[in-house]
């Protein structure tokens, strides 16, 4: 409207359509009509001075009168259709429309109902533009495409996985490959990344991987033990993205992107025989990319992270987190818990109650309740058990104390010949664990007799080759232990008769053949 107030006002000035059409930048045309709208609406400058747009363009262009509306067709629920295209992954605009059509038989054909929708939605999906604060977050993930790393000796390919780490502030990117996206490879890439960007950001944006969200929640996401230690070891807090939200991780899609354009697909035709190989590649590339300007801005991802992200991000421990796995587990009624077919003691107090395991390459730890219970080096000997001897209850401790030596040291208590009756209860036996009991109750008879009652019957039991529980009871309940023992009868001399052979007649060569 401005336009028609401006030919107007120079109309009134005298000025020709022409110059009145090139000091408005309209064309010669436009200016005519719109002096002849005014002239049919019997308006003039001067009369027209201060009169509002609104005023203006109803005095020019009356409204007309509403043409009769056709009839509506029903309108669909987009809203309800993008919820069911979001929460259903197999549901599609042409299932959606058909269920429309058999409500609404006269209602829009497939391509308007899509058109209609697609309009709709374009008005919804409005992006947030985030300002990122110097060294506040970084972005990590995994991207689709692999590196293929060959073996020397058979030619095997093996797929890598390629890591990818985003500052939000400089864009300043890390990547590398890893033969997984398991827990130990995730953690490990972490650590790499941020001993490369020579410190730890504040927040920590991945996506919801199994390694490192152990429950996807839009609103309390789960994060893995391992993963939540390794980040309060650098003071980093784990904020993962929404599921089904790749927008909350915008910067390391984009990344990713990158990644993939500037570095996998300019190692498309070189050969890799090693991880390290790869990496050396992909380092070399990494330099370069971070190098290399902007297209709309001044600067670089290099220059950009030394100006913002660098001064601001958290120096690194003295130490490197040493990365262990928690496992959670119940103790079994032998007061250990197993670790990769290996047995490791706790406490007996604790039978039956679940705890906490972290285990490292070197050690393993073991929680109850958030207090370490027990501590034991890493052993990797299957199907074998480490112990601590204060884990057992006193009763166990006394019996694995039963060896030959120490019962022969607490028969020497009692006497000598205590001792040698124990020596001889053992030795007659095939295995010594055999005449531990048979010790022990000897052992107790010096509870109910005196120890040199206890003696002389040991002694007495000796002479008579009588070794054993029984015989030295019966000897202490008969009183036999004062009594001195019966001398053994002398030997009788062998035979001597004409019709025994002897042992002569076996050396004498073959015998004479029976007649």
């Amino acid at each position: 409207m401005r336009k028609i107030r401006e030919v107007l006002r120079l109309d009134s000035l005298g000025l020709s359509q022409r110059q009145i059409a090139l000091s408005c930048c309209v064309g010669q045309a436009t200016v005519s009509n719109y002096l002849k709208a005014a002239e049919q609406a019997g308006l003039k400058w001067p009369d027209i001075a201060e009169w509002g747009e609104e005023r203006l363009v109803e005095a020019l262009a009356p409204a007309e009168p509403a043409a009769p509306r056709r009839a509506q067709w029903p309108e669909p629920d987009y809203a309800a259709i993008r919820q069911q295209l979001q929460t259903h992954k197999h549901v599609t605009l042409q299932l959606l429309w058909e269920e429309y059509r058999q409500q609404h038989p006269d209602g829009y054909r497939y391509s308007r109902y899509c058109e209609l929708y697609r309009r709709w939605l374009r008005h919804q999906e409005v992006a947030l533009r985030h300002e990122h604060k110097a060294g506040e977050k970084l972005f990590v993930d995994y991207a689709g495409p692999t590196i293929s790393t060959h073996d020397p000796a058979t030619g095997e390919a093996r797929e890598a996985q390629l890591f990818v780490a985003v500052l939000g502030a400089s864009n300043y990117t890390f990547a590398e490959a890893t033969w997984t996206q398991g827990l130990g490879d995730w953690i490990g890439s972490h650590m790499r990344a941020f001993e490369f960007f020579q410190g730890a950001p504040a927040i920590v944006v991945p996506d919801n991987l199994k390694s490192g969200v152990t429950k996807a929640c839009r609103y309390e996401p789960g994060v893995n033990r391992t993963y939540e230690e390794m980040a309060a070891h650098y003071g980093v807090a784990v904020v993962p993205a929404r599921p089904l939200k790749p927008k909350d991780k915008a910067k390391v899609e984009g990344g990713v992107l990158i990644v993939e354009r500037w570095i996998l697909a300019a190692l498309r035709k070189r050969k890799f025989f090693s991880l390290g190989e790869a990496n050396q590649a992909i380092g070399e590339l990494l330099a370069r990319l971070n190098q290399r300007g902007f297209r709309k801005r001044e600067g670089s991802r290099q220059s950009l992270y030394e100006q913002l992200d660098k001064p601001a991000l958290q120096p690194l421990p003295c130490e490197r987190y040493q990365y262990g796995e928690w496992k959670s587990a119940r103790v079994n009624i032998d007061y250990h818990v197993e670790l990769d077919h290996h047995w490791y003691s706790v406490p007996y107090q604790l039978t039956q109650q679940e705890v906490e395991v972290r285990a490292t390459a070197t050690t393993v730890e073991i929680f109850h309740k958030g207090l370490r219970v027990a501590s034991h080096a890493r052993s990797y000997a299957l199907h074998c058990a480490t112990t601590v001897e204060e884990h057992r209850p006193k009763a166990h401790q006394r019996y694995l104390a039963w060896t030959p030596s120490r019962l022969v040291d607490w028969a020497a208590t009692i006497g000598p010949a205590t001792a040698q009756l124990f020596e001889r209860i053992m030795q007659t036996k095939r295995h010594p664990e055999q005449g531990y009991r048979s010790c022990l109750g000897i052992l107790r008879l010096g509870d109910q007799y005196p120890k040199q009652r206890v003696e002389a019957a040991a002694r007495r039991a000796v002479t008579l080759n009588a070794c054993s529980y029984q015989s030295l009871k019966s000897i202490l309940k008969n009183n036999l232990d004062g009594t001195e023992p019966e001398s053994a009868p002398a030997p009788k001399p062998p035979l001597d008769h004409p019709n025994l052979r002897g042992p002569n007649y076996f050396d004498a060569g073959d015998p004479p053949s029976l007649q």
